[in-house]
Order: C-alpha cells, then structure tokens, then sequence
C-alpha cells in the first residue's frame, strides 16, 4: 500500500521516517513545506495539497494538533475528504473528542472509505526506539488492513471498539501524564527546599517505585528543558480539557485533572504556554518563592 502523511511536526515526521526505513513508499503534505525537506531528502513523494495525498495514497495518515487543524485539513476542496473514495481508508491519528472523531468517521463512510481513530502512546524517543504504543477505533476489517502499516510506526498496536474509541482511550491515559509530572514536581520541590540538590533529588525520585516511564524520560526536563517541546503546556491543556468534559458526560470525578489543568493555566499564565508540560515543577517553585528560572 502506498501510504500517505499529513501533518509533519515532531511526531508525524518521524513516524514518517520510520515508514521510510521500511521501505514504504510515501506521500506527504505539511502546512510549511521547509520543515518536510529533510523527509523529502529521505525519499517522501510530496503532494501539493491534502487532498492530492489522499487522491495518491491508498491508506492516509493525519497526526496534527487538535479539532479545528483537523478540520483544516479534512474538509474543503483541498481537504482529505475531497481525496478519499472507495477502498481507501484514513487513518487520523491526532487526539480530538470522540464525538468529533465518530462525526468525521461518518463523512469518511459516505465517501465510501473507512476512517479509523488510531492515537498513539509515547513520546519523541519511544516512537525513535520502536517502543511506541497505538490504539484503533474503528472497523475491523478496515484496521486488519492497515495493521502492517501501524505496525511500522509501532509495535504494541491495540484495537479497543468502534470509531472514538481510541480518541477516548488517549485521553483517559494522557491525564494521567500531567498529573504524574505535577506529583512528581511536588516531591522533587520538597526535597529541593529542605536542602537537596535538585539533581541528587532527581535521581533518587527516578530509581524509585514511582519512576514510571513517562517520568524517566521527561523527569529530567526539570534540569534542562528542551529546545522544542515534546508536548506543550497547551496541547496538554487541550487533552485534560477534553478529559473533563468527558468525566461530565460519563459522570466520572476527575478531581486531580481538575487540579492539574489549574496549575497549566498558571503556566500559560506566566508565559509559558510553549514550554514543555514538565514546566509544571517551574510553576510550583514560583509560587513556593523562588525565583524565575525560565523566561
């Protein structure tokens, strides 16, 4: 199957470029076409438009950054829809509410292509060591066929229900992420104020029974943080948002996701929207008096 890529930030790119090493052929579209060139150096076949990757390719990805990119890039005449037709199936990889996505799904069936919701579980450096984790919502038959293609993205591809399923699954597991990094500031602040080293706090929180892996490899954010976030103070937000609104609908208290999104919006607050998520520990140490570290 000729696979096609739609949206090429930190994840999509990469998860292109394992698809590369395994030999698939590739069209791609990013809104900024610099930042795909190195994919294209690679071997990507670009495409002018979304639609143009949808009209090319037989199975096509999306993988941006909420509902309304989503919809930048699905609907219109340039969009993915204009592009599917029978026998293709769209694979959308971002995470946006479950009603969106069964809502979407059905424009896909009226096409006469079958959409699945495929998020994923991991980061920058699970995806580049093949540790990547995928849910799937969506028909069976059409997730049977591109399984080999998810497959090259990641190992650990599960197939949960029906469309939305899988959006629903990300968000009930992302919540958790924010709300381990803000008990995990918390700690290291303690032992930080009461006279430990940062770094010597560091280590010891993350040989310790609550090092889970998202802390092992973000925990270390709080000593430097990177050039280009890994998931931003926004993207989180957007993530629990979608959480609470959920736990309305189903009737589920969320009382610390509630908590942890107070404490983004006092990031966003403080100007640090752009920073990574693991700036949570940055806002508490300003609140518990300590100096700006970051500007």
């Amino acid at each position: 199957m000729k696979v096609g890529f739609v949206g090429l930030g930190v994840m999509g790119s990469r998860m292109v470029k394992r698809l590369l090493d395994r030999g698939r052929a590739v069209v791609g579209y990013n809104r900024t076409r610099a930042k795909a060139q190195w994919l294209l150096d690679l071997g990507m076949e670009w495409a002018d438009s979304p639609r143009a990757v949808a009209e090319a390719a037989d199975v096509v990805f999306t993988m941006v950054t909420d509902t309304k990119a989503l919809q930048a890039v699905t609907a219109g005449p340039d969009g993915i829809l204009a592009g599917l037709g029978p026998g293709k199936v769209y694979v959308d990889m971002s995470t946006v509410s479950p009603a969106a996505s069964r809502a979407l799904a059905e424009r896909v069936r009226q096409r006469g292509a079958q959409m699945l919701d495929a998020p994923v579980s991991g980061s920058v450096v699970t995806l580049e060591e093949g540790r990547l984790s995928i849910m799937v919502g969506g028909d069976r038959e059409a997730f049977e066929r591109v399984l080999p293609v998810l497959q090259d993205i990641g190992p650990v591809v599960t197939h949960v229900g029906g469309n939305g399923q899988a959006v629903l699954m990300k968000v009930a597991t992302n919540l958790s992420l924010a709300v381990q990094m803000l008990a995990f500031s918390e700690g290291l602040l303690l032992a930080e104020k009461g006279g430990i080293p940062r770094e010597t706090a560091v280590h010891v929180l993350l040989h310790s029974v609550i090092a889970s892996p998202m802390l092992k490899y973000r925990g270390p954010f709080v000593l430097r943080m990177p050039e280009e976030a890994w998931f931003d103070v926004n993207m989180m937000q957007k993530d629990l948002l979608l959480a609470l609104e959920m736990g309305r609908e189903l009737n589920v208290p969320l009382p610390t996701t509630a908590t942890t999104n107070e404490y983004l919006t006092a990031a966003r607050g403080l100007g640090l929207a752009r920073c990574d998520f693991a700036v949570l520990f940055e806002v508490l140490a300003r609140l518990s008096g300590r100096p700006p570290e970051l500007a």
